[in-house]
């Protein structure tokens, strides 16, 4: 059985795809870089991250973007006959008002793991670029038109235009072709496919929170007009329809139906299979209760899915509800890739591909794994509430209970100067276990600083005084709760503060789309560039962890 999701955790706007007996699922990596994860199974249930498509400077600068900016929805496409793979994206650079700056871009390489080519520019008008190749060779890219306008519908139009392969650029004008197929509003996320006689749209409506949900339409060309399925919306959590047209809320939480485990479902693509089965890939949240709150963000989720015989698109199930567990493709043997380890030890030259950073690649200037071998050293650099320049190793977390653990070697000269460990939702809002030298107590001190909606606090009644040399840092997590730890050396740990509200750092709470993270960070705000050296880094789930 294929396990829902099959992506867990920060993994959203999946781009589905298959080339011969490989699949591919590219998603959304926001301000962290490098850009665009791209994942590979041979048999829909078992998953690998593979590769990034974005991994220079010259394909992605996101110096200055906000957490829930950067890149936005990749759209994963093989053109048969030019023999490439071919990649579009959103690059967002502000979204904090009716205006939205953006760039689409689109890059290609002759294999999935690359050299993936730097970006060409298509369009500024809006987010959700796809590339649609029809049977004939004619080339097509659909986005969302952004209208900014009082009184507008809420967000806009899908807009087409044709596409030249060789000179990979937009040809000729865009032409409005969908506004939507139900009432839910937010229409977002196109995806064009050519099955039998009819062109399908797929496409997100009712926004990015608990009204989103998967609707379809079809027209007997790729310009319309598009008759909107009378089902829709085709897949959903919702309890029952609602007017979302021009509502500007994108959460939602009022939406919440307490029947369904899988919600948020939206932002759909489809493939079939080897053997004519049809799957359709979507993102979703598992909601953490009471709270309501997906502590996890937006992950991937699979389901099955058939054509009615009047030519609609239906998911397996009848409610048209996701379902957890998903009956795996036929005639396809199980293909398991090896588990990740719990712990990485810094000997390789390079990061592992689940490691992230904020904004900028990794350099040598700032993160070295070659310099102290054995450990990864991070030079003490801007603050966690800075949008350029940090110093972050993180990765993403992917169950509900779970522990992360480092050892430390750092010696603060001056408040200024912090390392340690970090649980974050972006930019805004994190908790930070960080050593430093408390120039009270006159020695270096563990203790905790957090930011709440970019309001910062310290936790200064729970420091811990700690003897100069390596230390130990752990956070452990299980729901709701988050408990920091630390110890001297080998010495046994000590809770640092009390348990945190971990529902903070979620979508809901944050108003954001950047997902979870734990890693390893380092600041230096009086600009020596003090560098903290970190020995491994652990990551696992509890039993209990989904």
């Amino acid at each position: 059985m294929i396990r829902n999701p099959v992506l867990p955790g920060f993994n959203a706007d999946p781009s589905f795809l298959r080339v011969g007996a490989d699949y591919y699922l590219a998603t959304s990596t926001f301000a962290w870089h490098p850009g665009v994860a791209i994942h590979h199974s041979r048999d829909l249930a078992h998953w690998r991250l593979l590769t990034h498509a974005l991994t220079r400077p010259s394909q992605l600068d996101l110096r200055g973007d906000g957490s829930s900016c950067g890149v936005w929805a990749p759209c994963l496409r093989f053109d048969q006959q030019a023999g490439l793979f071919t990649l579009l994206y959103t690059d967002v650079k502000n979204n904090a008002s009716r205006f939205f700056d953006l760039h689409n871009r689109l890059i290609t390489a002759p294999a999935i793991e690359g050299p993936w080519s730097d970006p060409v520019a298509l369009n500024a008008s809006g987010f959700d670029p796809s590339l649609f190749i029809d049977d004939d060779g004619r080339a097509y890219v659909a986005n969302l038109e952004w209208d900014f306008r009082k009184g507008y519908t809420h967000p806009g139009a899908i807009v087409l235009q044709k596409y030249s392969r060789t000179a990979r650029a937009l040809v000729g004008q865009p032409r409005r072709i969908y506004r939507g197929g139900s009432s839910l509003g937010c229409l977002e996320g196109p995806n064009l496919y050519h099955v039998g006689d009819w062109y399908y749209l797929i496409a997100a409506e009712g926004g990015t929170g608990y009204g989103h949900s998967v609707t379809v339409a079809r027209s007997r060309s790729p310009w319309g007009p598009y008759e909107p399925d009378p089902s829709n919306p085709i897949l959903t959590s919702l309890a029952a329809p609602f007017e979302g047209r021009g509502d500007d809320d994108f959460l939602k939480p009022h939406l919440f139906n307490p029947e369904i485990a899988i919600q948020k479902p939206g932002h759909a693509s489809i493939v079939q299979t080897e053997a004519g089965e049809w799957f359709m890939a979507h993102l979703g949240a598992r909601p953490l209760l009471p709270s309501q709150r997906c502590v996890l963000g937006r992950e991937t989720f699979l389901q099955r899915c058939s054509w009615t015989s009047d030519g609609w698109l239906r998911v397996e199930d009848p409610g048209r509800r996701p379902r957890e567990l998903v009956a795996e493709p036929l005639g396809v043997r199980p293909h398991v890739f090896a588990p990740l380890p719990t712990r990485d030890e810094f000997d390789s030259p390079e990061l592992p591909a689940w490691y992230a950073s904020l904004r900028v690649p990794l350099s040598e200037s700032w993160a070295s794994l070659s310099e102290r071998p054995g450990w990864l050293r991070l030079t003490g650099r801007e603050s966690l509430h800075s949008l350029h320049e940090q110093s972050v190793i993180a990765r993403r977390i992917e169950c509900f209970a779970w522990e992360a653990e480092t050892l430390l070697d750092f010696a603060p000269e001056t408040f200024q100067q912090m390392a340690g460990l970090v649980v974050m939702q972006g930019n805004e809002t994190w908790y930070y276990l960080r050593l430093y030298r408390s120039e009270s107590l006159g020695s270096p001190c563990a203790g905790i600083m957090l930011s709440d909606r970019m309001a910062l606090d310290e936790l200064r009644e729970h420091r811990v005084a700690l003897s100069p040399g390596p230390c130990r840092l752990r956070a452990e997590v299980r729901g709701a709760d988050l408990q920091f730890s630390c110890a001297s050396g080998d010495g046994n740990w000590m809770p640092v503060g009390p348990s945190l509200d971990q529902t903070r750092i979620s979508d809901e709470y944050d108003r954001s789309f950047a997902g979870a993270f734990v890693g390893m960070c380092c600041q230096d705000m009086s600009g020596r560039r003090k560098p903290a050296y970190f020995d491994y880094f652990r990551y696992a789930q509890f039993e209990s962890g989904a």
